[in-house]
């Protein structure tokens, strides 16, 4: 694998326009007071995992349609709170996976809460949650789902759930609520990013190689999946271009970066073929917040991998600082 984007100097000066939608803000207000009609309902059901050195609990909540979603919560064992709170989502297709996966954030004394995202969970890591909402013509996998309309977009729920996810993580009484940090990787920066432009009062915000960002470029830029999924869509589909991208349109990392005021830190791989350099250098750009973005040069999508979480656990007691 080689260089193929833009070089670093353009990435660092690339602010392309994307097509926002005039209604886009009024869109989001209006989803997620649908969302938020239903009782947000948070369970927590202690769970064991056979490790001392963190509690864990089985997390249901209501998210979009009050449909019921999954998630782990864990903190520090014998600590008493109120945490800060470390709120993950994870990659595509994968799923909120086994408790005992998920001792960083615990063992660096945090409270940790990974969202289930609805229908994924067959790939990476096991998840526990259907989504109940069909879908219109699509290419296999979840690009395309509901794509003919953006209210019926599967992403429009996957959004909605994760603005929920913290709420219901906020709720638990070991969380500081006060001091929250969102962090992602992949298809998670990309829930990230739309957390950071959707929820007030976040703490930090960390999206790594994040997807879902500058869709315009990177069905054409790329032909790896999840992106590919959309351009093969289209292949079929000839006469259905203009409104896939306005669909989308609602659904850019670029457009709610411009709409987030918290720290945030990105990391790019400059190899990567699955998120493009470019659509995450478009998204980082254009964040409204202080930002920094760790870059990995001779890395394809696993981007900083083990060194970049090292830097996160530093960046994260940094910003937490700083908080108070």
């Amino acid at each position: 694998m080689a260089l193929f984007d833009l070089s670093l100097p353009e990435l660092r000066s690339y602010r392309p326009q994307v097509d926002e939608p005039d209604d886009f803000d009024a869109f989001w207000a209006e989803t997620l007071d649908e969302t938020r009609s239903f009782d947000l309902a948070a369970s927590f059901e202690p769970v064991e995992t056979g490790l001392s050195g963190m509690r864990t609990w089985d997390v249901t909540f209501a998210g979009f349609g009050g449909h019921p979603i999954k998630g782990w919560f864990s903190a520090p064992a014998g600590a008493e709170g109120p945490l800060p709170l470390v709120v993950q989502f994870h990659g595509y297709n994968g799923g909120r996976g086994l408790p005992h996966t998920h001792g960083l954030w615990p063992l660096a004394g945090y409270a940790h809460f990974i969202m289930d995202v609805r229908g994924q969970g067959s790939g990476g890591n096991v998840g526990d949650t259907p989504d109940p909402i069909g879908s219109g013509p699509s290419i296999a996998g979840f690009m395309t789902r509901g794509i003919e309309d953006p209210r019926s977009y599967f992403y429009r729920r996957v959004y909605a759930d994760a603005v929920r996810a913290v709420e219901a993580a906020r709720s638990h009484p070991l969380a500081d609520a006060a001091r929250t940090v969102v962090v992602g990787g992949s298809q998670g920066g990309g829930i990230a990013l739309a957390v950071g432009g959707l929820v007030p009062g976040l703490t930090g915000i960390a999206p790594d190689v994040p997807f879902l960002c500058h869709f315009g470029r990177a069905v054409t830029l790329t032909d790896s999946n999840p992106y590919a999924e959309i351009a093969r869509y289209l292949k079929m589909h000839r006469d259905r271009e203009r409104g896939v991208l306005r669909t989308l349109s609602y659904f850019d990392g670029v457009s709610f970066a411009a709409r987030s005021s918290a720290p945030a830190l990105f990391s790019v791989g400059l190899m990567d073929q699955v998120c493009p350099p470019s659509t995450v250098f478009a998204a980082h750009n254009a964040y409204a917040g202080p930002k920094g973005m760790e870059v990995y040069s001779f890395n394809g999508h696993e981007g900083g991998d083990m060194f970049h979480e090292a830097v996160k656990v530093r960046w994260v007691r940094e910003v937490l600082n700083e908080a108070g």
